[in-house]
């Protein structure tokens, strides 16, 4: 039982754990920044990724000393520590406020000179930390925000701040590599290399407390026996199915947007924190977050009219049945769909949680193309092995075999979205 805890409670660090490994394996390291020049497609495995941003990534070693990020302006960018702790928002969602600026991170522990002036001044919890930026298309084309990322986003230590390395870029769009975190006894591995590389102390102490209990302890050789191991890949297949349990059949009312409706948040609770009004935390909220998504701020919480973007996910048809890729569904959104810049549907594998892999290199449709809209206003969007004829600007495909999840995005949201007097449709099997 106290491992199937470990589980649940650690996809945070796992996650993070899983994500560095994946980029180092593309040579994301260093002051290297990986960047989806021509969108992320299905080929790279991350949770919930979508095919509208401009996604670049570094990640922040700060063992060795403070790191400066000179962030680009107009992106939005989140700096989570290696427990998945929110660190620092960068950009339009930070204290630059989307013009630019240069933000310092400071290691655990940090008691050298700190620049009086000219940086916002962030201190971490863990020497590794995870950058992930989005820039926005400029009329459906990545180039110009890519090219403004290059120019101005740098990543170099403070102790180079005279004579900063030229920057280093890979385009990773097209690039086949993976960044989740195991689900066999594998998981119990990544977790305990995190924490021997962080200082003590840096985690919370119950779940610190949880981890020492199955063996998993800061500066400790971890050597379970074979009837260990075999207790932790169990639990690992017992972790794996509740955390898909609470994602695809969730009981918790909170986590549906509408009354008689399948459509969910993520974010159960709205809060980035998963706590109760009395401060308590929702553990399944947390694991079913985590399990399926990455990245984490208080601005992803934030409800503003026609600022950031909101989102709905759902995993089963009108019936409460599992989407199945060998079946045909269709979906309709109302007229005046409450997006301010543009919207989009993303399909995802069951499986890897991941954008499904299909012969559409872009499993998704958006706004600005193409999409056609009914005469009344209504916009149909199919799902299926095949589109249905004439629909093909409206169609995403999906495979017998596999099942699937959506999620919606509203960028710049409106008020309709909010007081909920829009909907979208909910998923209907076409017979």
């Amino acid at each position: 039982m106290r491992a199937v805890d470990v589980f649940l409670n650690s996809i945070p660090v796992a996650s993070l754990y899983a994500i560095r490994e994946g980029f180092k394996s593309v040579g994301v390291t260093g002051n290297t920044i990986g960047i989806f020049e021509d969108l992320m497609d299905s080929k790279s495995l991350f949770l919930t990724a979508n095919t509208e941003s401009i996604y670049a990534g570094a990640w922040l070693d700060l063992s060795k000393g403070p790191i400066v990020v000179e962030s680009p302006p107009n992106t939005l960018g989140i700096v989570d520590d290696m427990w998945f702790q929110y660190v620092a928002d960068l950009g339009n969602a930070g204290p630059d406020q989307g013009r630019g600026g240069r933000f310092l991170f400071l290691p655990p522990g940090y008691d050298g000179p700190v620049p009086a002036m000219g940086f916002h001044v962030y201190r971490s919890k863990t020497y590794n930390n995870l950058l992930i930026w989005r820039g926005f298309l400029v009329n459906d084309d990545p180039k110009p925000g890519v090219e403004s990322m290059k120019k101005n986003a740098k990543i170099y230590p403070l102790a180079a701040i005279s004579n900063p390395p030229k920057q280093k870029f890979i385009n990773l769009s097209g690039t086949a590599f993976n960044t989740i975190h195991a689900n066999d006894y594998t998981f119990f591995e990544e977790v305990n290399q995190a924490i021997q590389e962080e200082p003590a102390g840096s985690g919370d102490p119950e779940l610190v407390g949880q981890l020492a209990g199955i063996g998993i302890q800061k500066g400790v050789p971890f050597a379970p026996d074979a009837r260990m191991k075999k207790i932790m890949t169990d639990a690992a297949a017992i972790g794996s199915a509740i955390s898909r349990t609470l994602i695809f059949d969730t009981r918790d009312k909170e986590a549906y947007l509408y009354e008689n409706s399948y459509w969910k948040t993520a974010f159960i609770g709205g809060n980035h924190l998963f706590t109760y009004a009395d401060g308590a935390r929702r553990l399944d909220a947390r694991s079913m977050f985590f399990y399926y998504a990455t990245m984490i701020t208080p601005a992803m919480t934030t409800k503003v009219v026609g600022v950031g973007s909101q989102y709905a996910m759902a995993t089963v048809d009108s019936k409460g049945h599992h989407l199945d890729g060998a079946k045909n569904y269709k979906m309709t959104f109302p007229p005046n769909i409450p997006a301010k810049d543009f919207w989009s549907v993303v399909l995802y594998d069951n499986q890897t949680r991941s954008m499904i892999q299909t012969d559409q290199p872009l499993p998704s449709i958006n706004s600005e193309r193409g999409v056609q809209t009914n005469k009344d206003g209504t916009t149909d969007i199919y799902f299926g092995p095949k589109a249905p004829k004439d629909k093909e600007s409206n169609w995403i495909q999906t495979i017998p075999g596999k099942g699937w999840n959506t999620i919606i995005r509203l960028y710049g949201p409106l008020e309709s979205w909010f007081n909920q007097s829009w909907r979208p449709g909910e998923i209907e099997l076409v017979k």
